[in-house]
């Protein structure tokens, strides 16, 4: 099934307009989710809206509210919410562009997949991508969608354009505040340098594909061998755990980082490494 746009309208930089498509990058299917479920008869619960001494309340009787100190709430209808949304528009302005290391990484959310809507839109849609690519740029720019107003940072990805949500500066938690206790002093240089040629050692290109969520996968194995089992029983299996008993939890660090460096090497060094020697 195709994919549904996200959004649809004209990215505009200056008094050039390009209409473009924006869809998901990411997508919700691969994760798994339960439902909440009665034993006894098999069926899924729900939920009522209960007041404390009260009990269960009608729908029309619930409207929204705020909480401004404990237990004291300001309450908003839904026009008055309404009335405030921002009006979505149509046109993605192009405000500003930056380097793409001036964004710290925790200010991206998610990301969307940038195309132009028609073969017309195509080459004003190819030279922001390129003047992009060759300027070394970001662009950023707000979106509004849905009643609300996205930041959101626009930048080269292959033949099309990447777009990712920012968050607000009032949304992120400056790390200072979590770091003050660490001491200030500098690490051995030989602690240092044995460190940085595990690194070097372990250094390779990145490919999502190498990774696997072994929970969910575990996960999905369970739950095929329950279908077919059609057994309410619990299927437990054995897992390996690691040893805890005994030693110490004082770690020579030297001689960790020295054992690291001559036993762990990377899989793709020694797969070149038997190729090499296959061939030779």
């Amino acid at each position: 099934m195709a994919a549904r746009a996200y959004w649809q309208g004209q990215i505009r930089l200056a008094l050039v307009s390009i209409p473009v498509e924006i869809y998901s990058a990411t997508k919700s299917g691969a994760k798994i989710r339960f439902n909440q479920i009665h034993e006894p008869s098999g069926k899924r619960i729900s939920y009522e809206k209960v007041v404390p001494g009260i009990g269960p309340v009608d729908r029309d009787e619930i409207i929204k509210g705020y909480e401004i100190s404990k237990g004291n709430y300001v309450l908003l209808e839904e026009d008055e919410i309404e009335a405030v949304k921002i009006e979505s528009k149509r046109t993605l302005e192009l405000v500003q562009f930056v380097d793409a290391c001036e964004i710290d990484p925790l200010y991206f959310e998610k990301p969307y997949y940038v195309a132009p809507q028609d073969e017309l839109a195509e080459e004003a849609f190819i030279v922001l991508r390129e003047a992009l690519r060759k300027a070394k740029k970001v662009a950023l720019g707000q979106l509004s969608v849905r009643g609300s107003e996205k930041l959101v940072a626009i930048k080269p990805c292959g033949k099309g354009l990447l777009l990712e949500t920012l968050r607000y500066a009032d949304e992120v938690r400056q790390g200072q505040a979590f770091f003050e206790e660490i001491d200030d002093a500098r690490p051995k240089k030989e602690l240092l340098a044995l460190a940085n040629t595990l690194i070097e050692q372990k250094s390779a290109p990145f490919d999502a594909g190498e990774y696997e969520d072994r929970y969910v996968d575990a996960l999905r194995k369970l739950i095929d061998k329950k279908a077919k089992s059609k057994s309410k029983k619990a299927i437990i299996e054995d897992v390996d755990e690691q040893d805890t008993s005994g030693g110490s939890n004082v770690i020579d660090l030297m001689a960790a980082l020295k054992k690291s460096v001559g036993e762990d090497k990377p899989k793709k060094a020694a797969t070149k490494a038997a190729k090499s020697k296959k061939s030779a």
